[in-house]
């Protein structure tokens, strides 16, 4: 189900994987599949899912699907329902071999399939200012190396602090252009009114305020590239120009009469799954497949933590003065593997700075719905413990956190935290002992 063989030459070597099958039998969305191999699926009814259901009573991020080395790894990400396998419901948990999962009124069927594919991977850990050593970043690190040499337009997709931005730029200063000029259109931050001049440019007196010829982001980046930032923004009307853009590498500014030639490659990004986002009539069908003529998905650093240490290690090292990953407590250490990073590695970022001057709160910010479920006792053994104590001590360490918080928030006001958790005083104050918080502070 996993990876299956692998064999090496110079530089990069050939992982093979299984493809799987995942298939709806029973629900709303009956008939609705997907083969997938080497890659998480996510599940859910949001659009930037993989498997998009309709299914009210599943989740809007309900759960994920990895095919890993060891099986199938399922991961309830905070669903309402749960996920259901032989009358168990699994929270964190790897299956091996065919399953059946019962996802509030969806079944889903999980078979894996004989046909089988091929995925390099470098053997450096590094692409431009990528790092990571992990085997989905080793991949990543192999498909752009393959495309970046050439002139094809290319889609990265992936979560909101990925570095799409990183790829992009890495793409073009390794590709003929990286000599030439990079600019960059972030499609969400500029007002729908205004995209157009801002993309194709705009003639004098074209519209109120137009008091001089202003060049748009293409012919800017003529003999370069283009770099299209959050194109799941870009306003519905604008696509089909972008489309003629793309097809005639020619422009026309708003106001003007004659089209302009314009020699750039594009490369463009989104944190939406784009493909969804055409299924739902948000995004032009043609439009995507021009765009995507080259395709890679950036993972999220849950899915990589295996390069946590190398970007740590980075991350301290810009540091004034540097700092090194040995100066980090065992303490943090642990908390920063059990945390699901949902702003990812810019979220790490902003956590190495927090260490340097508030190590006690790198992750003030962080829910018990983003840690991971704990399979250990207080005690840091090895052994997993039952199901019972695992959910007691991650409610125990929710209330000691919440209650640390509200406190902190009300200058250690009993009466004002009461009334902001809507309990008694009298509850607050029981949990203040149950947990000694009034000792400490």
């Amino acid at each position: 189900m996993g990876n299956q063989s692998t064999r090496s030459r110079a530089g990069v070597t050939v992982a093979r994987y299984a493809k799987t099958r995942i298939a709806v039998t029973s629900g709303p969305d009956t008939g609705l599949a997907l083969e997938v191999a080497a890659r998480l699926v996510r599940v859910g009814t949001a659009p930037e899912n993989e498997l998009v259901l309709t299914d009210d009573t599943v989740s809007r991020r309900h759960c994920e699907i990895e095919l890993t080395e060891k099986g199938m790894r399922i991961c309830d990400v905070g669903s309402t329902n749960g996920v259901v396998a032989a009358g168990m419901r699994i929270y964190d948990g790897v299956l091996s071999g065919p399953a059946t999962l019962q996802l509030g009124d969806t079944v889903l069927s999980i078979t894996p399939q004989k046909e089988t594919v091929d995925r390099e991977r470098v053997t450096a850990d590094h692409f431009g200012d990528l790092l990571g050593r992990s085997a989905r970043m080793r991949e990543l690190f192999a498909d752009l190396e393959r495309i970046a040499p050439s002139d094809v337009t290319l889609l990265i997709e992936g979560e909101t602090g990925t570095g799409k931005d990183l790829v992009a730029e890495s793409v073009h200063r390794a590709s003929p252009r990286g000599e030439g000029p990079y600019v960059v259109f972030d499609c969400g931050a500029v007002a729908p009114n205004l995209a157009e001049s801002e993309l194709f440019g705009h003639e004098r007196g074209a519209f109120t305020g137009a008091v001089s010829t202003r060049p748009g982001v293409f012919e800017q980046a003529n003999g370069g590239t283009v770099f299209l930032d959050e194109l799941g923004e870009l306003p519905r009307e604008l696509q089909p120009k972008l489309l003629r853009v793309l097809e005639k590498r020619e422009v026309r500014r708003v106001g003007g009469t004659r089209t302009i030639a314009v020699d750039v490659r594009v490369i463009a990004a989104t944190n939406r799954n784009l493909l969804a986002e055409v299924q739902r009539t948000n995004f032009r069908q043609d439009l995507y497949f021009r765009i995507a003529a080259a395709h890679v998905l950036v993972p999220p650093l849950r899915e990589r933590m295996d390069d946590l240490t190398i970007l740590l290690e980075h991350f301290l090292s810009l540091e004034n003065p540097p700092r090194q990953a040995s100066d980090i407590a065992t303490h943090v250490w642990d908390m920063f593997r059990a945390y699901r990073w949902p702003g990812n590695v810019r979220e790490l970022r902003n956590a190495a700075q927090r260490l340097l001057v508030t190590p006690e709160r790198a992750l003030a910010h962080a829910t018990t719905a983003e840690m991971s479920v704990p399979l250990q006792g207080a005690s840091g053994s090895e052994e997993v413990v039952p199901l019972r104590i695992a959910r007691r001590e991650a409610g125990d360490a929710f209330e000691c956190q919440y209650l640390e918080t509200l406190l902190a928030r009300t200058g250690g006001n009993v009466t004002r935290a009461a009334a902001i958790a809507e309990v008694s005083r009298q509850m607050v104050q029981k949990l203040m002992r149950k947990h000694g918080i009034g000792e400490r502070r």
